[in-house]
């Protein structure tokens, strides 16, 4: 009976969620309401406190050598995925692996008509789990949140994700932050 109640609870409480979902947040129905567009630093993704532990977008936008990440993280409108309970693990590029693709490219992908291209870029950076360097060290592929796969390579103690190498991880709330030297592309279909 216990366990019912467990269960009962739980369905309920998704139900709960998915309502709460599907309906848009309080700043867009005021917006709605007037015929005006929403604060674009509204919704889950900014919502800070003084003593839970930083989840993935926090200590992205705290670290400088990210800020190329960031602000293409936020010209695609993906803040918000960044926050999710997760657990996620984030391939976060630096700012010089951007700075090695060819001339033009970051400027380009950041126009609003490359919005598409510059999100389905960075959900290849993305994968669910929580998983450790050391750990990577078991896979040879990993399916990223654009619905590709990425390939894992080991030589001696480095760990290559997509050709990119993980050079440091710090840990999030809702995930890990593997820093990588390479942006990675995704595959063309």
């Amino acid at each position: 009976m216990k366990q019912l109640n467990s269960i009962t609870f739980a369905i309920f409480g998704l139900l709960l969620l998915a309502g709460a979902c599907n309906a848009p947040p309080p700043d867009q129905q005021d917006a709605q309401a007037s015929g005006s567009t929403p604060d674009k630093t509204s919704g889950q993704a900014f919502v800070e406190d003084d003593v839970s532990n930083p989840n993935i977008l926090q200590i992205a936008i705290k670290s400088e050598d990210h800020s190329t990440l960031v602000a293409a993280v936020q010209a695609a409108d993906l803040e918000n995925a960044l926050v999710n309970a997760g657990p996620l693990m984030v391939f976060a590029p630096v700012n010089e692996a951007f700075e090695k693709l060819p001339a033009g490219t970051v400027e380009n992908l950041l126009k609003p008509e490359n919005v598409d291209q510059l999100a389905n870029i960075l959900k290849f950076h993305v994968t669910p789990g929580n998983y450790d360097k050391e750990f990577l060290k078991n896979f040879k592929k990993l399916g990223q949140a654009n619905d590709q796969n990425v390939a894992v390579e080991v030589k001696g103690d480095d760990v290559f994700v997509g050709g990119a190498k993980i050079v440091a991880s710090v840990k999030a709330s809702n995930g890990i932050i593997h820093v990588v030297d390479a942006v990675m592309i995704p595959p063309s279909e």
